[in-house]
Protein backbone atom coordinates (compact mmCIF):
# COMPACT_ATOMS: atom_id res chain seq x y z
CA UNK A 1 0.00 0.00 0.00
CA UNK A 2 1.72 3.50 -1.28
CA UNK A 3 2.68 5.86 1.75
CA UNK A 4 0.84 9.08 2.44
CA UNK A 5 3.60 10.56 3.79
CA UNK A 6 7.53 10.67 4.81
CA UNK A 7 7.74 7.22 6.21
CA UNK A 8 10.35 4.57 7.15
CA UNK A 9 8.56 1.04 6.91
CA UNK A 10 10.60 -1.60 9.27
CA UNK A 11 10.14 -5.44 8.18
CA UNK A 12 10.70 -7.30 10.40
CA UNK A 13 10.73 -10.31 8.96
CA UNK A 14 13.56 -9.14 6.93
CA UNK A 15 15.47 -8.99 10.54
CA UNK A 16 14.74 -12.37 11.07
CA UNK A 17 15.99 -13.26 7.84
CA UNK A 18 18.88 -11.96 8.66
CA UNK A 19 19.47 -13.05 11.80
CA UNK A 20 19.35 -16.48 11.29
CA UNK A 21 21.46 -16.13 7.57
CA UNK A 22 24.27 -14.85 10.19
CA UNK A 23 23.57 -17.35 12.97
CA UNK A 24 23.83 -20.06 10.34
CA UNK A 25 27.98 -19.23 9.96
CA UNK A 26 28.64 -19.50 13.41
CA UNK A 27 28.47 -22.53 15.69
CA UNK A 28 25.21 -23.30 17.77
CA UNK A 29 28.00 -22.45 21.05
CA UNK A 30 28.70 -19.66 19.56
CA UNK A 31 26.70 -16.25 21.23
CA UNK A 32 25.07 -13.83 19.52
CA UNK A 33 25.32 -10.05 19.90
CA UNK A 34 23.23 -7.66 18.23
CA UNK A 35 24.18 -4.11 17.94
CA UNK A 36 21.23 -1.71 17.95
CA UNK A 37 23.24 1.49 18.39
CA UNK A 38 21.68 4.91 16.90
CA UNK A 39 18.37 3.81 17.40
CA UNK A 40 19.01 0.33 15.24
CA UNK A 41 20.31 2.15 13.03
CA UNK A 42 17.56 4.50 12.33
CA UNK A 43 15.14 1.90 13.06
CA UNK A 44 13.34 1.84 15.70
CA UNK A 45 14.84 0.63 19.02
CA UNK A 46 12.00 -0.14 20.47
CA UNK A 47 10.32 -2.73 18.11
CA UNK A 48 14.22 -4.38 16.79
CA UNK A 49 15.80 -4.92 20.25
CA UNK A 50 12.49 -6.25 22.04
CA UNK A 51 12.21 -8.86 18.57
CA UNK A 52 15.71 -9.51 18.88
CA UNK A 53 14.97 -10.30 22.35
CA UNK A 54 12.12 -12.93 21.51
CA UNK A 55 14.27 -14.32 18.47
CA UNK A 56 17.22 -15.25 21.31
CA UNK A 57 19.74 -12.92 20.69
CA UNK A 58 22.40 -13.64 23.74
CA UNK A 59 23.39 -9.82 24.09
CA UNK A 60 22.96 -6.21 22.91
CA UNK A 61 25.52 -3.63 22.34
CA UNK A 62 25.09 0.37 22.24
CA UNK A 63 27.41 2.96 21.96
CA UNK A 64 26.47 5.26 24.71
CA UNK A 65 24.87 4.91 28.38
CA UNK A 66 22.12 6.72 27.60
CA UNK A 67 20.71 4.11 24.84
CA UNK A 68 21.45 1.05 27.14
CA UNK A 69 19.00 3.11 29.39
CA UNK A 70 16.24 3.33 27.29
CA UNK A 71 16.44 0.01 26.35
CA UNK A 72 15.76 -1.43 29.79
CA UNK A 73 12.81 0.94 29.68
CA UNK A 74 11.74 -0.57 26.74
CA UNK A 75 11.74 -3.90 29.01
CA UNK A 76 14.78 -5.56 27.99
CA UNK A 77 16.46 -8.49 30.88
CA UNK A 78 19.08 -9.63 27.92
CA UNK A 79 22.58 -8.05 28.82
CA UNK A 80 23.76 -4.98 27.75
CA UNK A 81 27.39 -3.95 26.41
CA UNK A 82 27.86 -0.66 26.05
CA UNK A 83 30.74 0.36 24.23
CA UNK A 84 32.17 3.99 24.95
CA UNK A 85 30.96 5.06 28.14
CA UNK A 86 31.72 8.21 29.83
CA UNK A 87 33.41 9.57 33.21
CA UNK A 88 30.07 10.11 34.64
CA UNK A 89 28.04 7.21 33.32
CA UNK A 90 28.86 4.34 35.99
CA UNK A 91 26.59 5.19 38.58
CA UNK A 92 24.09 4.92 36.07
CA UNK A 93 25.32 1.80 34.46
CA UNK A 94 25.74 0.16 37.64
CA UNK A 95 22.21 0.84 38.64
CA UNK A 96 20.29 -0.37 35.02
CA UNK A 97 22.61 -3.50 35.04
CA UNK A 98 24.86 -2.43 31.94
CA UNK A 99 28.01 -3.85 30.76
CA UNK A 100 30.43 -1.20 30.53
CA UNK A 101 33.39 -1.43 27.69
CA UNK A 102 36.50 -0.09 29.95
CA UNK A 103 38.76 0.67 27.19
CA UNK A 104 41.83 3.10 28.74
CA UNK A 105 43.20 2.99 32.56
CA UNK A 106 41.34 6.57 32.54
CA UNK A 107 38.15 4.89 32.29
CA UNK A 108 39.11 1.67 34.27
CA UNK A 109 39.60 4.35 37.28
CA UNK A 110 36.22 5.37 37.12
CA UNK A 111 34.62 2.32 36.88
CA UNK A 112 36.72 1.01 40.02
CA UNK A 113 35.55 4.41 42.00
CA UNK A 114 32.00 3.73 40.94
CA UNK A 115 32.19 0.02 42.36
CA UNK A 116 33.39 1.35 45.78
CA UNK A 117 30.81 3.83 45.90
CA UNK A 118 28.11 1.28 45.07
CA UNK A 119 29.85 -1.43 47.91
CA UNK A 120 30.28 -3.50 45.37
CA UNK A 121 33.85 -5.64 44.63
CA UNK A 122 32.39 -7.90 41.18
CA UNK A 123 30.64 -6.69 38.28
CA UNK A 124 30.55 -7.93 34.74
CA UNK A 125 32.67 -5.50 32.26
CA UNK A 126 34.12 -6.00 28.88
CA UNK A 127 37.34 -4.94 28.31
CA UNK A 128 38.38 -3.70 24.89
CA UNK A 129 42.31 -3.84 22.99
CA UNK A 130 43.82 -1.95 20.50
CA UNK A 131 45.01 -3.89 17.66
CA UNK A 132 44.75 -1.79 14.53
CA UNK A 133 41.81 0.37 14.03
CA UNK A 134 43.46 3.03 16.44
CA UNK A 135 40.22 4.14 18.17
CA UNK A 136 39.59 2.73 21.53
CA UNK A 137 41.46 0.25 23.73
CA UNK A 138 44.41 -0.86 25.71
CA UNK A 139 47.68 -2.21 24.20
CA UNK A 140 49.34 -5.40 24.57
CA UNK A 141 52.25 -3.36 26.39
CA UNK A 142 49.23 -2.46 28.73
CA UNK A 143 48.46 -5.91 29.68
CA UNK A 144 50.79 -6.11 32.99
CA UNK A 145 49.40 -3.19 34.54
CA UNK A 146 46.13 -4.00 33.80
CA UNK A 147 46.81 -7.84 34.71
CA UNK A 148 47.44 -6.14 39.01
CA UNK A 149 44.22 -3.80 38.86
CA UNK A 150 41.93 -6.21 37.23
CA UNK A 151 43.18 -9.48 39.28
CA UNK A 152 40.60 -9.35 41.82
CA UNK A 153 37.65 -9.01 39.69
CA UNK A 154 38.50 -10.14 36.31
CA UNK A 155 36.81 -9.80 32.67
CA UNK A 156 33.74 -10.92 31.66
CA UNK A 157 34.78 -10.60 28.04
CA UNK A 158 37.91 -9.03 26.31
CA UNK A 159 37.13 -7.45 22.66
CA UNK A 160 38.79 -5.90 20.01
CA UNK A 161 37.51 -4.42 16.65
CA UNK A 162 38.16 -5.31 13.00
CA UNK A 163 38.90 -2.50 10.98
CA UNK A 164 38.62 -3.83 7.24
CA UNK A 165 37.28 -7.33 7.23
CA UNK A 166 35.03 -6.48 4.45
CA UNK A 167 37.98 -5.69 2.37
CA UNK A 168 39.58 -8.77 1.23
CA UNK A 169 42.77 -7.21 -0.54
CA UNK A 170 43.46 -6.06 3.35
CA UNK A 171 43.28 -9.99 4.25
CA UNK A 172 46.84 -8.93 5.47
CA UNK A 173 46.64 -6.33 7.82
CA UNK A 174 43.09 -8.14 9.19
CA UNK A 175 45.34 -11.20 9.78
CA UNK A 176 47.39 -9.32 11.44
CA UNK A 177 44.89 -7.98 13.78
CA UNK A 178 43.87 -11.38 15.00
CA UNK A 179 47.33 -12.34 15.76
CA UNK A 180 47.57 -9.20 18.01
CA UNK A 181 44.27 -10.20 19.46
CA UNK A 182 45.31 -13.70 19.96
CA UNK A 183 49.06 -12.19 21.80
CA UNK A 184 47.21 -10.17 24.16
CA UNK A 185 44.64 -12.92 25.08
CA UNK A 186 47.49 -15.67 25.95
CA UNK A 187 49.41 -13.02 27.56
CA UNK A 188 46.37 -11.74 29.69
CA UNK A 189 45.83 -15.52 30.49
CA UNK A 190 49.52 -16.17 31.57
CA UNK A 191 49.30 -12.91 34.02
CA UNK A 192 45.95 -14.19 35.39
CA UNK A 193 46.31 -17.49 35.25
CA UNK A 194 42.83 -18.59 34.04
CA UNK A 195 41.76 -18.43 30.30
CA UNK A 196 39.00 -15.46 29.42
CA UNK A 197 35.95 -15.19 27.01
CA UNK A 198 36.40 -13.42 24.13
CA UNK A 199 34.71 -11.54 20.88
CA UNK A 200 36.42 -10.25 18.05
CA UNK A 201 34.37 -10.88 15.21
CA UNK A 202 32.24 -7.90 13.43
CA UNK A 203 29.71 -8.53 10.25
CA UNK A 204 32.10 -8.98 7.75
CA UNK A 205 34.31 -10.61 10.01
CA UNK A 206 31.26 -13.45 10.69
CA UNK A 207 31.40 -13.92 6.80
CA UNK A 208 34.96 -13.98 5.86
CA UNK A 209 36.92 -14.73 9.21
CA UNK A 210 34.36 -17.54 10.38
CA UNK A 211 37.70 -19.59 12.11
CA UNK A 212 37.97 -16.83 14.97
CA UNK A 213 34.44 -16.61 16.13
CA UNK A 214 35.72 -17.21 19.50
CA UNK A 215 33.28 -17.52 22.29
CA UNK A 216 31.00 -14.87 20.98
CA UNK A 217 30.50 -12.48 17.30
CA UNK A 218 28.85 -8.90 17.12
CA UNK A 219 26.73 -7.95 13.93
CA UNK A 220 25.02 -4.42 13.10
CA UNK A 221 24.75 -3.43 9.64
CA UNK A 222 24.41 -7.33 9.06
CA UNK A 223 21.14 -7.43 11.15
CA UNK A 224 19.92 -4.61 8.78
CA UNK A 225 20.32 -6.33 5.32
CA UNK A 226 23.82 -5.35 4.16
CA UNK A 227 26.68 -8.05 4.49
CA UNK A 228 29.70 -5.10 2.61
CA UNK A 229 29.85 -7.16 -0.49
CA UNK A 230 27.53 -7.57 -3.28
CA UNK A 231 27.65 -11.69 -3.21
CA UNK A 232 25.85 -11.37 -0.07
CA UNK A 233 22.61 -9.35 -1.46
CA UNK A 234 20.53 -12.07 -1.52
CA UNK A 235 21.01 -13.80 1.50
CA UNK A 236 20.27 -10.20 3.53
CA UNK A 237 17.71 -8.59 2.93
CA UNK A 238 16.95 -4.90 4.18
CA UNK A 239 14.87 -4.08 6.97
CA UNK A 240 14.57 0.10 6.16
CA UNK A 241 12.72 1.60 3.75
CA UNK A 242 12.35 5.60 2.81
CA UNK A 243 9.16 6.35 1.08
CA UNK A 244 7.84 9.57 0.35
CA UNK A 245 5.31 11.49 -1.77
CA UNK A 246 5.46 14.29 -4.62
CA UNK A 247 3.63 17.27 -2.76
CA UNK A 248 3.33 19.27 -5.57
CA UNK A 249 4.77 19.94 -9.32
CA UNK A 250 6.17 23.15 -11.28
CA UNK A 251 6.00 23.70 -14.98
CA UNK A 252 9.19 25.84 -15.14
CA UNK A 253 10.50 27.50 -18.51
CA UNK A 254 13.62 27.02 -19.89
CA UNK A 255 15.89 29.63 -17.55
CA UNK A 256 13.82 29.20 -14.83
CA UNK A 257 15.93 28.21 -11.70
CA UNK A 258 15.04 26.20 -8.72
CA UNK A 259 15.31 26.49 -4.88
CA UNK A 260 18.01 28.47 -2.81
CA UNK A 261 20.64 30.40 -4.55
CA UNK A 262 19.76 29.22 -7.73
CA UNK A 263 20.86 26.02 -7.45
CA UNK A 264 19.20 24.42 -10.25
CA UNK A 265 18.31 26.12 -13.54
CA UNK A 266 16.46 24.65 -16.39
CA UNK A 267 18.23 24.16 -19.93
CA UNK A 268 14.48 23.40 -21.34
CA UNK A 269 11.20 23.54 -19.98
CA UNK A 270 10.51 20.87 -17.11
CA UNK A 271 8.44 19.57 -14.48
CA UNK A 272 9.90 19.59 -11.26
CA UNK A 273 8.44 18.07 -8.08
CA UNK A 274 8.87 18.66 -4.63
CA UNK A 275 9.43 16.18 -1.95
CA UNK A 276 8.75 16.47 1.60
CA UNK A 277 11.88 15.44 2.95
CA UNK A 278 15.47 16.97 3.37
CA UNK A 279 18.50 17.28 5.31
CA UNK A 280 16.98 17.30 8.31
CA UNK A 281 15.45 14.28 7.56
CA UNK A 282 18.88 12.77 6.64
CA UNK A 283 19.12 13.56 2.98
CA UNK A 284 22.11 15.70 3.01
CA UNK A 285 22.92 18.61 0.82
CA UNK A 286 25.36 15.98 -1.15
CA UNK A 287 22.90 14.33 -2.61
CA UNK A 288 21.68 17.55 -4.37
CA UNK A 289 22.39 19.09 -7.49
CA UNK A 290 22.02 15.98 -9.92
CA UNK A 291 23.58 13.54 -7.67
CA UNK A 292 21.19 11.87 -5.78
CA UNK A 293 17.95 9.93 -7.82
CA UNK A 294 15.06 8.43 -6.18
CA UNK A 295 12.88 5.70 -7.97
CA UNK A 296 8.80 6.83 -9.56
CA UNK A 297 6.87 4.59 -11.46
CA UNK A 298 10.37 2.06 -11.66
CA UNK A 299 11.92 5.25 -13.02
CA UNK A 300 14.42 7.32 -12.11
CA UNK A 301 14.39 10.99 -11.17
CA UNK A 302 17.47 13.27 -9.90
CA UNK A 303 17.71 15.71 -7.12
CA UNK A 304 17.97 19.12 -8.53
CA UNK A 305 19.09 22.04 -6.75
CA UNK A 306 20.38 22.25 -3.39
CA UNK A 307 19.08 19.74 -1.08
CA UNK A 308 16.84 22.43 1.72
CA UNK A 309 16.49 21.74 5.46
CA UNK A 310 12.52 19.70 5.33
CA UNK A 311 12.21 19.38 1.48
CA UNK A 312 14.24 18.83 -1.65
CA UNK A 313 13.06 18.96 -5.32
CA UNK A 314 13.59 16.07 -8.16
CA UNK A 315 12.74 16.67 -11.84
CA UNK A 316 10.23 13.97 -13.15
CA UNK A 317 9.92 15.91 -16.67
CA UNK A 318 10.14 12.79 -18.34
CA UNK A 319 8.21 10.43 -16.03
CA UNK A 320 4.26 10.26 -15.94
CA UNK A 321 3.59 10.72 -12.27
CA UNK A 322 1.07 13.54 -10.27
CA UNK A 323 0.92 14.73 -6.75
CA UNK A 324 0.49 12.54 -4.18
CA UNK A 325 2.26 9.97 -5.93
CA UNK A 326 4.94 7.59 -3.55
CA UNK A 327 8.64 8.11 -4.36
CA UNK A 328 10.76 5.68 -3.07
CA UNK A 329 14.61 6.84 -2.03
CA UNK A 330 15.28 2.99 -1.07
CA UNK A 331 13.86 -0.02 -0.22
CA UNK A 332 14.39 -4.08 -0.05
CA UNK A 333 13.01 -4.76 -3.58
CA UNK A 334 14.48 -2.78 -6.36
CA UNK A 335 16.67 0.35 -5.08
CA UNK A 336 18.50 -0.17 -2.00
CA UNK A 337 20.30 2.00 0.06
CA UNK A 338 23.85 0.70 -0.85
CA UNK A 339 22.67 2.11 -4.21
CA UNK A 340 21.48 5.20 -3.26
CA UNK A 341 24.48 6.11 -0.98
CA UNK A 342 27.01 5.41 -3.48
CA UNK A 343 25.82 8.50 -5.82
CA UNK A 344 27.15 10.80 -2.97
CA UNK A 345 30.11 8.59 -2.61
CA UNK A 346 28.82 7.42 1.10
CA UNK A 347 28.40 4.23 2.73
CA UNK A 348 24.44 3.00 3.45
CA UNK A 349 25.01 2.63 7.54
CA UNK A 350 25.45 6.97 7.08
CA UNK A 351 22.73 7.05 5.41
CA UNK A 352 20.61 4.97 6.88
CA UNK A 353 21.34 5.33 10.98
CA UNK A 354 20.95 9.21 9.64
CA UNK A 355 16.83 9.00 9.31
CA UNK A 356 15.44 11.48 11.29
CA UNK A 357 13.45 10.36 14.58
CA UNK A 358 10.51 12.97 13.10
CA UNK A 359 9.76 10.29 10.23
CA UNK A 360 6.85 8.00 10.95
CA UNK A 361 7.80 4.44 11.31
CA UNK A 362 5.49 1.82 10.02
CA UNK A 363 6.30 -1.67 11.04
CA UNK A 364 5.80 -4.45 9.12
CA UNK A 365 5.77 -8.56 10.09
Amino acid sequence: MPVKETTVEIKLKNLKNNLEYLKSKITSKTKFMAVVKAFSYGSDSRVVSQELERLGVNYFAVAYTQEGIDLRKFGIKTPILVLHPQEEDFDKIIENQLEPSVYSFRVLSFFIKALKKKNKTSYPYHIKFNTGLNRLGFLKKDVHKLSEIIKSNLPKYIFSHLGASEDLNEKKYTKKQIEEFLSIDKALEIKLGTPLRKHLLNTSGILNYTDYQFDMVRSGIGLYGFGNDIKYESNLKPVLSLKTIISQIHEIKAGESVGYNKGYTAKTNSAIATLPIGHADGIGRQYGNGIGEVLIENKMAKIVGNVCMDMLMIDVTNIKCKEGDEVVFFDDKSYSAEEFSKKANTISYELISSMSRRIKRIIKD
